[in-house]
């Protein structure tokens, strides 16, 4: 029997993808509401473009994906991913 030097929390990152049915205006009709909700509270420059935001939005509310596994996967902090 060997022993490992591993901690029990190292683990592997395993970055998986998924088909979201949209079409092209759903994502850009959620991006534009993002956008204009942005910019009426006078939010901060972010890190992802709005489109890329919109898709992300859109896959937690049709998979009920982990916003940590999402944000995993798309370099983002998980809490800028739960804002």
């Amino acid at each position: 029997m060997t022993k490992n030097k591993k901690q029990a929390g190292d683990a592997v990152s395993l970055v998986y993808q998924c088909r979201l049915p949209l079409s092209t205006t759903t994502v850009a009709s959620v991006a534009d509401l993002l956008r204009r909700h942005l910019k009426a509270i006078g939010s901060r420059w972010r890190s992802k473009p709005t489109g890329r935001i919109a898709v992300l939005v859109l896959a937690v509310l049709r998979h009920d994906q982990r916003a940590a596994d999402l944000a995993g996967g798309n370099q983002i902090s998980a809490t800028n991913m739960r804002r």
